[in-house]
């Protein structure tokens, strides 16, 4: 049973729609990214997983749990909003004591069970200090120490890193790792560089509805429709590049440039994104006894395959 199952999940204003039809999956143990241009539903769709928003229709489980029993949903999720909240007049350990009693954590363990998030997420400094006198990266790590103590089976992160700065964002992208290995995380943001640096696989949405999913090579190969390499080939490049049409059908010289004295370089394409080009490249220039000086496989990047699905919507990287 995967430990979040979205079916046809929507989120309508008026005659909008902010979330449609919407259905995926997100296995356990898993870190998966939920990446889309600005108003794209993102948020919307944590606020429905979280039941801080109810669905318009259609439904979704939290470890088999539907929305709708949104008290046992709640005691499962752990939920950072884009702007953690808090209060800014207290100091860390005051703040996490009055979560620790909102979630119903016994006196007993909330000292050892603050502690221990606590260091989960470098606070121990800082613990005493009031949150107005923080840093935005160590509000952060306050918010997400908050969302953690009460042991969720679920983390939903929504724009974890916004506003920092490159080490505090290195830091924090650490963090969801770590915390990855034990939780199933689903991480929302428009930045392309943290989800492929953090993600097991990802999800595009835009406009609100599902437009691509799996890891950052699918997603690639989904956008480019095919496979490409690129080559720089010393010697006879026909007598190769006969060869190779011959074992390998359908493949096509998309570009031949000479580079230097007897060196070729030459971009390929199959439109079968899992043809074996390289392979079969370099048995062609074996059996004509021509030397490949070099080859790599060209990818659409994230970037461009986020640029294609959403239009080229407007994005941070």
């Amino acid at each position: 049973m995967p430990m979040i199952k979205a079916e046809k999940l929507c989120r309508q204003y008026g005659n909008q729609f902010a979330v449609k039809d919407l259905s995926f999956e997100v296995k356990r143990g898993e870190v998966m990214g939920l990446l889309g241009p600005n108003g794209a539903g993102k948020s919307t769709t944590m606020k429905m997983l979280t039941c801080f928003l109810p669905p318009s229709s259609g439904d979704a489980s939290i470890d088999g749990l539907s929305l709708a029993e949104s008290i046992q949903v709640r005691r499962l999720v752990g939920y950072l909003p884009e702007h953690a909240p808090s209060y800014h007049d207290l100091d860390v350990e005051s703040y996490l004591q009055f979560t620790g009693k909102m979630h119903g954590i016994p006196s007993a363990t909330r000292k050892d069970k603050i502690k221990e998030m606590a260091g989960a997420c470098g606070l121990e400094q800082v613990i005493f200090r009031r949150i107005e006198e923080l840093s935005k990266g160590y509000r952060q790590r306050v918010g997400l120490a908050a969302s953690m103590l009460h042991d969720p089976q679920c983390l939903i992160l929504d724009e974890p890193t916004t506003g920092l700065d490159p080490n505090q964002i290195v830091e924090i992208r650490h963090l969801i790792r770590r915390l990855g290995e034990q939780k199933t995380v689903l991480l929302s943001s428009h930045i392309l560089p943290e989800v492929q640096a953090v993600c097991d696989r990802m999800m595009i949405i835009d406009k609100g509805e599902l437009q691509a999913l799996g890891t950052s090579d699918e997603l690639a190969k989904q956008a480019q429709g095919g496979s490409s390499l690129t080559a720089i080939i010393q010697g006879d490049v026909d007598k190769v590049l006969t060869k190779l049409k011959q074992t390998l059908a359908e493949v096509e010289v998309s570009q031949q440039d000479q580079v230097e004295d007897n060196q070729t370089q030459v971009e390929l394409y199959h439109p079968d994104p899992n043809a074996p080009l390289a392979e079969n490249l370099f048995h062609a220039a074996v059996s004509e006894g021509v030397v490949l000086l070099e080859m790599r496989n060209e990818k659409a990047s994230l970037e461009d395959v986020f640029h294609q699905l959403t239009q080229g919507s407007e994005v941070q990287s």
